[in-house]
């Protein structure tokens, strides 16, 4: 039987259609007025930069003159060069680094002895920023991409391993007891119960584990590398070349706003049965 809601206002007797709530609509309305808000302070933060490039504050290129220079990088295919070289750095290493932090958390998690194994040299590493690491990096891997992928995996994994960790830990005893009373044994509560309640945890931190990516990314491409958004920031550095180095920061900014927008339509897919405001 098909369910009928009744329409404020209207005659007695009369429904609105079948998926047509106001509640099925209100997401529509949130994510047009989400792109709106977006636009306006996009919009307003031009507005500031050209007003502060105008003013003549030092050495600050307006955007004019920064889009000039990108596409004058795009013409000689230098910063699709540098934006695939860099895109496959931080991608190889954000994928390893969330493969290994997403079983590290379980076992931390799930198992009291793992969790007293494993613990210290995580929270160990998590003191030392992945920066620190480059020294060593270049002494044991060489100067090829081996120490670069090796440092942003390491950014990757740290930032992801305790939000998975915490996800399994926060799952509600009495969904697990629920499962146990059942007759569902270790392995089968784990996947069907802990999994899946723990799952936004780990997207988020994935998402977190992504922006650290990015971010070692410029400190990652100062082993000896020829190509990449952050090697050629470097290079503009020594020559005061401010354009090209905005340049480099709307990129890095734009690519991963792009890959956490993916990350979280996948969050959004996978978790629906969670509540929403």
């Amino acid at each position: 039987m098909t369910s009928t809601i009744p329409v404020r206002g209207a005659p007695p007797g009369a429904t609105a259609p079948p998926g047509r709530s106001r509640a099925g609509r209100r997401p529509n309305r949130t994510s047009l007025r989400m792109l709106g808000l977006n636009a306006v302070a996009v919009a307003i933060g031009l507005a500031v930069w050209a007003g502060l490039a105008r003013a003549g504050v030092e050495g600050l290129p307006g955007p004019l003159a920064v889009a000039d220079r990108g596409w004058d990088l795009i013409e000689s295919g230098t910063l699709l060069e540098d934006t695939a070289a860099s895109l496959r750095r931080v991608f190889i290493g954000f994928l390893l680094g969330s493969l290994l932090a997403v079983p590290v958390g379980f076992l931390m998690g799930w198992y009291v002895t793992a969790r007293g194994l494993i613990e210290p040299y995580v929270q160990f590493f998590r003191t030392i920023p992945p920066l620190a690491i480059i020294p060593l990096a270049i002494v044991l891997l060489g100067i090829g991409e081996t120490p670069k992928i090796f440092v942003i995996t390491l950014a990757a994994f740290l930032s992801s391993v305790i939000s998975t960790f915490q996800g399994v830990v926060s799952v509600d005893k009495t969904l697990i007891n629920a499962a146990r009373v059942l007759g569902a044994g270790d392995g089968v509560t784990f996947r069907r119960v802990v999994v899946p309640a723990s799952s936004p945890f780990i997207l988020v931190g994935m998402r977190i584990g992504l922006g650290s990516a990015w971010a070692t990314l410029v400190a990652a491409e100062l082993i000896a590398a020829q190509q990449g958004v952050g090697y050629r920031m470097q290079q503009a550095q020594l020559y005061y070349d401010l354009p090209t180095i905005f340049v480099g920061l709307i990129t890095i900014g734009v690519l991963g706003l792009i890959m956490d927008r993916i990350l979280l339509l996948v969050e959004r897919r996978l978790t629906r049965w969670q509540e929403r405001r």
